[in-house]
């Protein structure tokens, strides 16, 4: 397992898959390095790979504004951080061989924040990360325990954006979590 500096170095010197050869910057991840939190969407957009940062675009500002009205902070409370690390063209979805080349530096990154709880952000996140048996919009807000970690799903913020009816099942999941947190807070008291 590499370090925090040393699994940067590799993400931003990668060229494993053709994503590398076409973006501005790397997206690595962003938040507390050791979060109970780690949520992970699907790939870069635009003004991530312009920034370097993750979930800063339009999508990213609407988790953002929801997080934030539960509580939940990125420095403190959570991680976030992608499939990909580079940006697909167009924001396509990731090609399977482009998620398959970066899927070793998400475990690394998950092995060094040591969430308690996994948000998977959107179909792509949820079939690299709990399996190719689970859909979005079937399984969604639903909670599974693997390892002592638990995990869910729910709407990337990018298709609330796009469809509104999705908005009030977003913002219950995103309730779900803070409750999960919370939980798992007073267990360690």
């Amino acid at each position: 397992m590499l370090n925090w500096k040393e699994l940067y170095s590799e993400c931003v010197n990668c060229n494993k898959c053709d994503l590398s050869k076409n973006r501005t910057n790397m997206v690595f991840g962003e938040g507390n390095l050791k979060s109970p939190i780690m949520f992970i969407g699907e790939a870069p957009g635009a003004d991530e790979d312009r920034t370097g940062r993750p979930f800063v675009g339009r999508a990213g500002k609407l988790l953002t504004k929801a997080l934030t009205a539960l509580e939940l902070t990125r420095e403190k409370d959570y991680y976030v951080c992608n499939i990909c690390k580079c940006r697909p063209a167009n924001n396509r979805n990731p090609f399977e061989e482009e998620a398959k080349a970066c899927i070793p530096y998400l475990r690394n990154q998950f092995a060094l924040v040591k969430p308690k709880i996994i948000v998977c952000l959107g179909a792509v996140s949820l079939r690299y990360i709990m399996g190719n048996n689970y859909r979005i919009t079937r399984d969604r807000g639903t909670w599974i325990e693997r390892k002592g970690c638990y995990m869910t799903a729910t709407f990337h913020p990018a298709a609330i954006l796009r469809d509104e009816n999705k908005k009030r099942v977003f913002w219950e999941d995103l309730k779900s979590i803070k409750n999960k947190y919370d939980e798992l807070k007073k267990e360690e008291e």
